[in-house]
Formats: structure tokens, C-alpha cells, sequence
């Protein structure tokens, strides 16, 4: 487990790219160097080191571990950024697949490791993966059957490789990956100022290239030839998607499906899996506890979907998993440590999301939360956001540091933290799909931040954040160079906020909750309000943001209602 969760560490600056410089190659690649680490004289052991060549000449450095018996095998692979010998000292990593009879080989992407060439992350994985399918296919060791895998990164070079349409490749089986390179960087806009910033500090990564990292939100073609929600389309195999909600990249293993179950190609359409468990991207913090909810470790340890997911697509074997409903998901309850409901529990459906009524919850100004739309003609709530005083991160998706469903009430009671919640609830509330965000909002300057907390309060007063995400004003249109564009002073305007995904059982005598600030630091870097970009010598000033809850301008969250027989 432990080497999983050093290689999602580094996941961070992997994915926090900018046009101007890649976060993980610093200053070697600003002065055209190869970034190939030092060779270790000893490869893991029980492997076999081979050497694939790709289109352009570049070999790539991969360990092989081979099944007892004759062959030709099925075959699984794994790319990864992390280096073959350091990931995979032992040949335990391997066992589970050997055991089940298939060929299985991890190799060092380009330019790490025992590979050659330049690292650039995500830039040459698509053909790479490509290649290295198609070249274990015309080994003696395998008999054409191939499958790809990996969690974090190693999940988005699966991806890539998968949108290339390897003519060997029968399908992938993919662990807390992302739809964009985006998600790991940035939350609505904002630079994801802990994992993507500090952590590329602590590996000496230059500020100027930090900085351009930081103000690289804008589409352009750079992001789109390796995005996996660009290319997808292309993608037309069968893929297991196992992800988590407090994970970094929840919104990765739900849209992907959702995208590749109903609008993917003629052999992805209709063959996809999906399964969400109560999990980060590590272990969670703050007081809660979710019984058999899987997470990471499981997944790299051998989940025993991932087995006969193999085992139906690359030997044939009828084990009826395909007849089985395609999603999976955890339904999370009332989960505080020494007390957890038996409402948490796995449940199946048929679809994401499984065919929910969208509820509106209504901010009010007493800091109500209601079914009941708001009948004023005028209403709202103004705060004074001094960017030299923001609110403090506790808990959410985060990489680098605390994670998970952990207690809001240490923010204490500040004018630029609005609180909005319901009566205790009189019977369950059930949701299960997509939660977003109607914010109507005004701001006194050019350019401010929006945060939106969802939160299960318990009886006790326990703030349990479930999700959170943030919105850049200037980027409330979109992200495209014509979309950008600041705020018009003190002009109300809706903003509407993706909070992802969750399932969650909000209990009787609970209740619902909407967190509003324009803060969440260290986990998104610090608004100035001038419409300037952040940054450690910029100019700030305290802006006067305001919250509208009245009729012509009704605030709202939108929760995804399932009715399940009482």
C-alpha cells in the first residue's frame, strides 16, 4: 500500500502541467536534458527485463512476469511514471495475475526508469501505449489477448493508450483516473494550491514554472490532444472503472462511464462497469468510518471484480459478470466512528446516475436551507473576502494532504463563511448522481472566487463535508479564450458549480447543509479579487461579494433525489 500512496503523491505534479514548462520535468526540460533516472544495476525480482521499440526509434525498458506452463498467454500491462523496480520490488505485485494464468508486464514510460528518451507527462502515452500493445502481441509469450491497467497515472496512460484503438487491446481496467488532466490541477479554474503547488516546491520545482502551471486554465490545443473527455470518443473497448467519492478524481471513473456507456464507440457502448466505494486518494481523515468500502489498496491488491473482468474479456470465460448491472456504488450513512448506521452499504444499479429526481434546496437569508423557493422580491447576504485572511481547507478530495468527510465547525463562526441548513430531517433523504450549484452572485471588483460545501450535520453538530468545489469568476462562461471574462461590479450573476458526484443517505434527525465563502486554503490558491492571477507578490484587495436568495434570483443546490421502498 505504501508504494501506492508514494506514487500518488507524485500524481500531483504529473498532472499539474502547464503550456510554458511540465511540473515534473523542471529544470531538465527547460534545458532540453533527458530526465531518465539513474539505472539501477538490480531489476525486480522475479522479472525479466524486456525492451519494446517504439515508432520513432525510442526503446522502453518493461519487466515481465510469466505464468507457470506453456504458453502463449493473455496478457495484462501497466505504464508507469514511478519507475517498474521501484513499484514492483517483489513479486507480489504480480502474483495475482500470474497466478490467474496471464503474462503481465510493467514498464517504465518514456524517458523513466530504464526507458530512453524525454519525459514529458501524458504527451507520447497515447502512441506509446499503442505501440507496446501491438508489440507484446507478436511476442512468443503472448497469444493476442491483451489488457491495460493502472490507478492515478498509471489509469490515464491506460486511457490514452485505449483512445489509440490498439487492434490487440480487449479491454482495460481502470483506478481512480481522470476525464482531464484539468482535475488534478485546478477546481473551477483555481490552481490547486497545495497538491499541484507546495508539493512541486518540495521537489524543487522553479516558481516561474509553478506560476505558469498556475494560469494555464484556458483551453487551448495543448490541453485537448491529451485529454481523455477530448479523445474518448475514439475509445472502443470494454473498461472497469473503480474510483472513490472522496478520491481527486471521482468525476474521472463517473463521466468516463457515463460517456463511454450510452456515446462511446460500437465495442464500448453498453460494455462498461463501474463501481464507487467510500474512499480517497489515501486513507481518509476526521471521524468516520465506512465498513467494507474497498479503496486503492484493494484495487492494486486484486479485487476479485478485476479477476473475472479479465478473465471474461481475454479467455472467454462465461462467469456471468456481464449479466450482473453495471454499476456498483457505495451508499454512504450516518458513519461516525463507533456508531455507524447499517444504512452504508453496496448497492447495484443499471445506470449512472440511476434515474434520480433533481431536488432544489434554496439558500434563505437566515441561513435556511428549503425545498421552498423564496418568495421575496429582494434578498441577499453581503461579505467583506480579504484574501489576506482566508479560510482555512478542512477535509474534501485533496492528495497531499488530510482528506475525506472531516468536521467543518473548526472554521468557527466568520462573516465570510455563510452556513445554510434544514430543519432536522423528519425521514431520509437519499441521493445518488450528480450535485451541482445555482449560485447567484455579485462581487465589487473584476474577479473573485465562489465555494460551495455540501455537508451531512449529525445530531451532535458534526459539519461532515461530502463534497466542495469552487468556481473563478472570470471563467463562469467557460474556458475558452473568447468565454473568459471579469465580472461586471456589483451585477448579479448566476454561477452554476459542479460538485461531482456522490451516493449519500443524509439520515432522519440529520441535516443538509450549504457552506458559501470565496476561500479554501490551501487547497485552491488565494483570489486577489483585481482580476489578476495569484500569486506570492500579488496585489490584493478586499472585495465585497454578496449571496442573492430571493425570488428573480433563487439560490440553490441541486440534489439528485432517489425514492427507494421504505
Amino acid at each position: 500500500m505504501r508504494r501506492f500512496a508514494i506514487a500518488a503523491l507524485t500524481a500531483v505534479s504529473v498532472l499539474a502541467i502547464g503550456a510554458g514548462g511540465l511540473t515534473t520535468v523542471a529544470a531538465a526540460q527547460q534545458t532540453g536534458q533527458a530526465v531518465t533516472a539513474a539505472k539501477p544495476v538490480k531489476i525486480a525480482a522475479g522479472a525479466t527485463e524486456v525492451v519494446a521499440e517504439m515508432r520513432d526509434g525510442v526503446k522502453l525498458a518493461g519487466n515481465l512476469y510469466l505464468p507457470a506452463g506453456e504458453g502463449p498467454f493473455p496478457c495484462i500491462v501497466q505504464r508507469t511514471p514511478y519507475g517498474k523496480d521501484a513499484m514492483f520490488a517483489s513479486p507480489a505485485g504480480a502474483k495475482k495475475y500470474t497466478d490467474g494464468g496471464y503474462a503481465y508486464l510493467v514498464q517504465d514510460v518514456r524517458g523513466k526508469g530504464r526507458s530512453d528518451g524525454f519525459y514529458q507527462a501524458f504527451i507520447n502515452d497515447a502512441f506509446d501505449g499503442h505501440d507496446t500493445v501491438e508489440w507484446m502481441a507478436k511476442q512468443d509469450w503472448c497469444n493476442g489477448s491483451i489488457g491495460i491497467t493502472g490507478a492515478s497515472a498509471m489509469g490515464y496512460t491506460s486511457l490514452l493508450a485505449a483512445t489509440m484503438n490498439p487492434p490487440h487491446l480487449r479491454a482495460a481496467y481502470v483506478v481512480v483516473a481522470p476525464s482531464t488532466r484539468l482535475t488534478g490541477a485546478y477546481i473551477g479554474g483555481a490552481f490547486k494550491q497545495k497538491d499541484s503547488g507546495d508539493w512541486s516546491r518540495g521537489q524543487g520545482v522553479a516558481e516561474d514554472v509553478i506560476a505558469q502551471s498556475a494560469i494555464n486554465y484556458p483551453a487551448s490545443s495543448y490541453w485537448d490532444r491529451t485529454e481523455i473527455a477530448e479523445q474518448r470518443k475514439y475509445i472502443d473497448i470494454p473498461i472497469f472503472q473503480y474510483g472513490g467519492w472522496f478520491d481527486i478524481f471521482n468525476e474521472g471513473n463517473v463521466r468516463n462511464f457515463m460517456y463511454l456507456q450510452h456515446q462511446g464507440a460500437k465495442g464500448a457502448r453498453g460494455n462498461q462497469k463501474l463501481e464507487m466505494g467510500p474512499f480517497g486518494h489515501g486513507p481518509l481523515s476526521g471521524d468516520m468510518q465506512y465498513p467494507n468500502g474497498g479503496g486503492i489498496g484493494n484495487a492494486q491488491g486484486g479485487t476479485d471484480s478485476e479477476m473475472r473482468w479479465w478473465d471474461y474479456w481475454l479467455k472467454g470465460v462465461d462467469n456471468g459478470i456481464m449479466n450482473e448491472p453495471p454499476v456498483k456504488a457505495y451508499m454512504m450513512a450516518s458513519a461516525r466512528k463507533g456508531a455507524v448506521s447499517e444504512k452504508n452499504r453496496w448497492m447495484t444499479f443499471g445506470d449512472w446516475p440511476p434515474a434520480p429526481a433533481m431536488m432544489s434546496y434554496y439558500l434563505g437569508a437566515d441561513g435556511s436551507l428549503s425545498t421552498r423557493k423564496p418568495g421575496k422580491a429582494s434578498s441577499s447576504k453581503t461579505y467583506a473576502f480579504d484574501p489576506k485572511n482566508p479560510v482555512k481547507t478542512i477535509g474534501g478530495a485533496n492528495l497531499t494532504f488530510d482528506r475525506g468527510p472531516m468536521d467543518q465547525r473548526p472554521i468557527g463562526t466568520r462573516p465570510d463563511y455563510l452556513r445554510f441548513q434544514t430543519q432536522p430531517l423528519e425521514k431520509d433523504v437519499v441521493i445518488a448522481g450528480a450535485v451541482k450549484m445555482d449560485l447567484w452572485a455579485s462581487t465589487d471588483g473584476p474577479d473573485t472566487d465562489f465555494v460551495v460545501k455540501l455537508v451531512d450535520v449529525y445530531p451532535d453538530g458534526y459539519e461532515a463535508i461530502i463534497l466542495d468545489s469552487a468556481i473563478r469568476t472570470r471563467y463562469r462562461n467557460g474556458r475558452m479564450p473568447d468565454q473568459i471574462e471579469m465580472m461586471t461590479p456589483g451585477a448579479p450573476t448566476m454561477l452554476t458549480i459542479d460538485l461531482w458526484d456522490t451516493a449519500l443517505t443524509f439520515e432522519k434527525g440529520h441535516r443538509i447543509a450549504v457552506h458559501v465563502t470565496s476561500s479554501n486554503s490551501p487547497r485552491i490558491d488565494v483570489n486577489p479579487n483585481t482580476g489578476g492571477n495569484p500569486g506570492k507578490d500579488a496585489k490584493t484587495r478586499v472585495a465585497r461579494n454578496t449571496i442573492y436568495m430571493d425570488a428573480p434570483r433563487p439560490s440553490a443546490i441541486q440534489l439528485p433525489i432517489l425514492y427507494l421502498p421504505e
